[in-house]
């Protein structure tokens, strides 16, 4: 059996490193039960890491040139995929190894001429007109907490490194992969050049369970399983979903964090997939059907 587990980019928390790692051996012992056999993957997000790497490298900018978005996205790969393979292995006794991944996006993609993604830190006015000018950046305004940078999320098309995970599988390691969505490339002259987004890593996982002829997809968040009026006094939780029944939820959903899940795994089930969203502490209720939301064809 092939599995993909996406971990939520909260999974490391946002403190210190030992912090982290402290987090993420909570989280790596969750999910060991479904990484101990079979063919493994796991993909992460990044959001909390590569706002710190901006962070750390405005303060700097005059002492050490800034790095492009796609640079600070490989360096949160790498920076979690150690802390990944450290864990995982003391925790199942496998071999694990992270694979600094690769993501194909079209350069004529809407995303582009519409960026959404907030990242980095926030800024006042003044400051985010300079940037504008010097920079090229767009920033826009956030809830009156100052202007934030977005960037383009475009939609993954391929993965570039998808022969070396199923090469790795084969030896019997489990990947670490498609960190933060993966490094965003376009294809020009033969070469892959890096592009300032954000993919989205629920849909980059997808893809590669796609990819992988994966049999299921877990989606590990910070709730127990997708909610009909969320956060409502008459709030559903919603076990299980059909193609058509988690199209007719996006309608419901607004944009936020569980849309792009839902998005993800009706990706995900129009290829015969199945996809469970849960959270880490009702992972092990969810593997026996009595939570989460599992979205089939």
């Amino acid at each position: 059996m092939t599995l993909v587990v996406a971990l939520g980019g909260n999974a490391l928390g946002r403190g210190t490193a030992a912090e982290q790692l402290a987090v993420l051996r909570v989280a790596c012992a969750a999910i060991a039960p479904l990484v101990r056999e079979g063919e493994v993957v796991i993909t992460h997000g990044n959001g909390p890491q590569v706002g710190n790497e901006l962070l750390r490298q405005e303060r700097a900018a005059d002492e050490v040139p800034p790095l492009p978005l796609y640079l600070a996205v490989a360096q949160t790969q790498a920076e979690i995929g150690a802390l990944i393979e450290t864990e995982l292995a003391a925790a199942t006794g496998r071999r694990v190894a992270c694979l600094v991944t690769h993501v194909h996006v079209d350069p004529d993609d809407p995303a582009f001429e519409r960026p959404s993604k907030p990242v980095g830190p926030f800024y006042g006015k003044k400051q985010a007109r300079k940037l504008e000018r010097q920079r090229g950046w767009q920033l826009v305004e956030d809830a009156g907490r100052g202007f934030r940078r977005v960037v383009p999320s475009p939609t993954p098309l391929e993965i570039v490194e998808v022969e070396a995970i199923r090469a790795l599988l084969a030896s019997g390691t489990v990947a670490v992969a498609c960190g933060g969505g993966g490094i965003p490339v376009v294809s020009r002259n033969g070469r892959l050049k890096g592009v300032d987004a954000v993919i989205d890593k629920d849909r980059a996982s997808a893809l590669l369970a796609a990819r992988l002829a994966a049999e299921r997809l877990v989606i590990l968040t910070e709730v127990p399983a997708v909610y009909r009026l969320f956060r409502e006094s008459d709030q559903e939780e919603i076990r299980e979903l059909s193609i058509a029944g988690a199209q007719e939820l996006l309608a419901e959903l607004a944009e936020g964090s569980m849309r792009p899940k839902v998005e993800a795994a009706l990706d995900f089930a129009r290829t015969g997939g199945e996809t469970l969203i849960t959270s880490f502490d009702a992972l092990a209720d969810a593997l026996e059907g009595r939570a989460g939301t599992r979205i089939t064809s």
